[in-house]
């Protein structure tokens, strides 16, 4: 399969109607925006629900758990229940490193690795007229060295997300992510400048910067190497977008020069931090490039850019060998550490990596420790919550209306404005000024009750 012979892509000789089903991570919502224009660019019709009748379904998948494949295979069984006469195409990381569980699959009509991703509009094509002799195509991803550029922005939505890397250098023990996405690869800066610029004019308020691991983010220009804050200082300096925000970083890459960009009020008073654990010793077995030491110290320069910052954190409960004493440990860390909400993933073994062999904590285990972090996320998000009451945000109304959520301020607030469907209409993907009346419990869930102050 790493020798395919593929011609340009031309207009298809018929009219296809697409839906696109994402699974995983920000980067898939940008290759799902890609998907979309792709397949529009050359002919294909977006389907205007997703029950549409004899349409094509493109499942750009997930690969981070073996459950998420699952997940795929199920949909795939659905959707071919319903409608017996869709064509499924099975894309993304799944795809890509869980071939097998697609290739044999009734349902899968044509399986599309990342390697040839952007050759979707061609091979869907080719498989109505009957021209593909394979199902599967596939080749080593390592081999790739192109991001497909241009993507971004799905199909509705207030917000874009701006792939500026993708791939991975690091092979963390549990993680099976640089097998779906390949060695570690920048997008140049004035070629995202030029983009960020494109969504400003289109309208869109707010950009996201993403990838699989943006703080390996490297480019040369004009001889020099070029790092994550250089490309954040010249967007900053070359674009007038009203909000960025950044995705998932590490520890590490916390540096006192992004902590200083942070001053500026266009960067969004929010971090993601990817830590999955506090404790030295298995951040050692999952093969991080940090310890607690650089876990306190990031999240206590995060605390004093601003006292508006909203931290979210990926932990994980239960790696394989952790004992009572280390998830102790971490407990303790976050119990004394600042940030705001907690994201937590009770380990899930995944095939091809080398904690899925190491000695296995209990399931048991695994679900009281996921437990017991849950109930410290809620408490500390609760709490951070009740001091939002009586401040004033800057709120971003959202593209799609909700009785719950209407808007999402620049501290990742998801806000209630209190706003009717026609006058939702009058504010849709506009920047308001809002003071905070009330916090609503949602479930596990919460969401601010809060009153325009000015338009």
């Amino acid at each position: 399969m790493d020798h395919i012979e593929l011609k340009t892509p031309q207009q298809p000789d018929r009219q296809y109607d697409f839906v696109v089903h994402t699974f995983g991570c920000k980067v898939n919502t940008y290759d799902t925006g890609l998907i979309q224009k792709n397949l529009k660019q050359n002919g294909f019709n977006v389907a205007s629900d997703l029950k549409a009748k004899n349409a094509v379904h493109v499942l750009n998948t997930c690969a981070v758990t073996s459950e998420a494949t699952k997940q795929a295979v199920r949909l795939i069984r659905k959707i071919k229940s319903k409608e017996p006469l869709a064509t499924v195409v099975v894309t993304g990381c799944a795809a890509q490193v869980d071939t097998g569980a697609f290739e044999n699959l009734p349902g899968a009509d044509l399986v599309v690795a990342n390697s040839h991703k952007g050759m979707l509009p061609h091979l869907i094509d080719q498989f109505f007229k009957g021209d593909n002799k394979q199902k599967v195509f596939k080749s080593n991803i390592f081999k790739k060295d192109d991001l497909e550029a241009g993507g971004g922005q799905e199909q509705h939505h207030t917000r874009s997300f701006l792939k500026i890397q993708d791939g991975c250098n690091s092979f963390c023990s549990f993680c099976i992510i640089p097998y779906a996405r390949g060695k570690s690869r920048s997008l140049p800066i004035p070629a995202l400048i030029d983009k960020i610029n494109s969504l400003h004019k289109e309208g869109l308020q707010e950009v996201v910067l993403t990838g699989v691991h943006i703080g390996d983010y490297e480019v040369q220009e004009a001889g020099m190497t070029k790092k994550l804050e250089d490309l954040v200082e010249a967007v900053l300096l070359r674009t007038k977008i009203g909000r960025i925000r950044l995705s998932s970083l590490e520890p590490i890459e916390v540096s006192p020069r992004l902590i200083e960009l942070y001053h500026n009020e266009r960067l969004c008073p929010h971090f993601h931090m990817s830590i999955q654990s506090g404790d030295t010793d298995v951040l050692s077995q999952m093969k991080r490039h940090y310890g607690e030491a650089e876990v306190r110290s990031s999240l206590e320069a995060i605390s004093k850019i601003s006292e508006n910052m909203f931290v979210g954190m990926d932990v994980i409960a239960g790696f394989p060998s952790e004992t009572d004493e280390q998830f102790e440990n971490t407990y303790k860390i976050l119990s004394e550490t600042p940030w705001t909400r907690l994201h937590v993933f009770p380990y899930s073994e995944r095939p091809g990596t080398r904690a899925a062999i190491m000695p296995q904590v209990s399931m048991m285990k695994r679900k009281e420790r996921a437990l017991r972090l849950r109930e410290l996320s809620l408490h500390r998000y609760q709490t951070e919550a009740l001091k939002q009451i009586g401040t004033t945000k800057k709120v971003l109304v959202l593209n799609k209306y909700s009785e719950n959520v209407q808007g999402l301020s620049r501290d990742y607030w998801n806000l209630n404005l209190g706003l009717s469907v026609t006058n939702y209409e009058n504010f849709r993907n506009k920047e308001v000024t809002v003071k905070v009346a009330e916090v609503v419990l949602n479930g596990d869930d919460l969401y601010l009750k809060a009153q325009m102050v000015e338009s």
